[in-house]
């Protein structure tokens, strides 16, 4: 049979959107193998968010077209929207799929390559290969944003606004506890916009939240990225009364200055972010908040980087993702004055890191002695223990068998450890 790899770059709801491209694969007959393996056709789900991004997304083809040669290599994404826009060729990708059109990857392959097409007539089995199911699953409920920060291109890459409608997403989240799935973490490029005005026909996220919460068989519900301004009190009323919502939810920042967030065009400033943050800790005490911060965006001095750290250092985000600006072509930072120079980036980026890790220390030391809920996801290579995620978002290392991964337990922290922390099974 015809062999197919996968790879994504980026988001979550590029995790999402790979894995319906992987079954939509398996479902014409392809055998899927790892990404790292000899594959006749290699699916690789690009990233344009950072010029970091756009580089191992080029890395990546380049890597799969040198891994066989005689292998059809194809790039969609966000980077593969930019390269159409722009007009550009990446010599090692064989075919391009428009960004809207990925979801259909392997009808534009058979099209563009008849041959495979008739190959999997030749050899497609009786019956198709089984998907390998995982302990976690992402459910995209929304796709589309129309903030325009001034910093970020996905606007131009997924311009419209569209909720999956919910009994869609019904449907999707009950065969996936059907399958063993015992979480889900809901997506979206703009999911605290979800609603009827959209698409859902009726609920906002927070009653698609409590519609979900009665499927049986599925455990934990997790909210992927939001923003700040979105996140609605009947939501938090959500997370901090029903035992299946995670007490986790991650909230972009970028800046910790308001002048900063300003030139961003991001729609809050300091004091909003804060008070946000000091609400869901009153309301849901101990809940985890992780976050995106960008270091070096044009004209950030030295006041504004500390106004950051002074934020990081008040929230104690569980998980900070941080990354030095990119100009993203076509944006209006693009066109800014006072860019910040790339060695001071790295040295902010550099304080940061040890800011943020020193107060998601602070955070994490209240769970020693408390018992976590924790869903066993693999054996970890470093350690040899089990390792899973808390409800709390914890990364959580235990001695325990292979058997428990799927597994919802009870572990008592019992330290901290170099990524995470340590437990026992109660």
């Amino acid at each position: 049979m015809p062999t197919a790899a996968f790879t994504t770059l980026g988001c979550k709801v590029n995790q999402y959107e790979t894995q319906k491209i992987l079954e939509s694969f398996e479902a014409q007959g392809f055998e899927i193998v790892p990404f790292e393996s000899p594959a006749d056709v290699y699916v690789i789900n690009t990233c344009s968010v950072t010029q970091s991004a756009e580089a191992k997304s080029r890395q990546t083809i380049r890597r799969a077209s040198r891994r066989n040669p005689d292998a059809i290599v194809v790039m969609t994404g966000c980077y593969a929207q930019f390269t159409l826009r722009r007009g550009e060729r990446l010599q090692e990708a064989h075919l391009v799929v428009p960004n809207p059109e990925k979801l259909r990857t392997v009808e534009y392959l058979l099209e563009h390559f008849p041959q495979l097409k008739e190959r999997l007539e030749r050899e497609r089995p009786p019956e198709g290969t089984p998907v390998k199911r995982r302990s976690r699953a992402v459910l995209k409920v929304q796709d589309g944003c129309n903030v325009f920060c001034s910093f970020c291109s996905i606007p131009y890459t997924r311009p419209v606004l569209r909720s999956i409608p919910y009994q869609e997403v019904l449907e999707e989240a009950r065969a996936m506890a059907a399958d063993g799935y015992r979480e889900i973490v809901l997506t979206g490029v703009l999911i605290g916009d979800y609603g009827a005005h959209s698409g859902s026909g009726g609920p906002d996220l927070a009653g698609l939240c409590q519609i979900l919460t009665e499927i049986e068989g599925l455990e934990r519900i997790r909210i992927s990225s939001i923003e700040p301004t979105l996140i609605s009190d009947a939501l938090i009323e959500l997370i901090a009364e029903h035992p299946k919502m995670c007490h986790h939810l991650h909230i972009p920042l970028q800046s910790g200055d308001t002048g900063v967030l300003k030139a961003m065009n991001r729609p809050y400033d300091q004091a909003f972010y804060l008070d946000l943050c000091r609400r869901l800790r009153a309301r849901i005490p101990d809940i985890a908040i992780s976050t995106d911060i960008m270091v070096g965006f044009p004209d950030e001095d030295e006041g504004a980087f500390l106004n950051t750290c002074k934020v990081v250092e008040e929230v104690q985000f569980v998980r900070a993702h941080l990354f030095r600006y990119s100009p993203r072509p076509d944006t209006p930072a693009e066109a800014m004055d006072d860019h910040v120079p790339d060695t001071v980036k790295t040295e902010r980026i550099q304080r940061l890191q040890a800011v943020a890790k020193e107060a998601a220390k602070r955070y994490t030391l209240r769970f020693i002695g408390r018992t976590e809920r924790v869903l066993v996801e693999t054996r970890s290579k470093l350690s040899g223990l089990m390792a899973g995620t808390s409800d709390h978002y914890l990364q959580v290392e235990f001695a325990g068998s292979p058997s428990l991964v799927g597994q919802l337990v009870q572990v008592r922290i019992l330290d901290l450890s170099g990524e995470g922390v340590l437990g026992e099974i109660v």
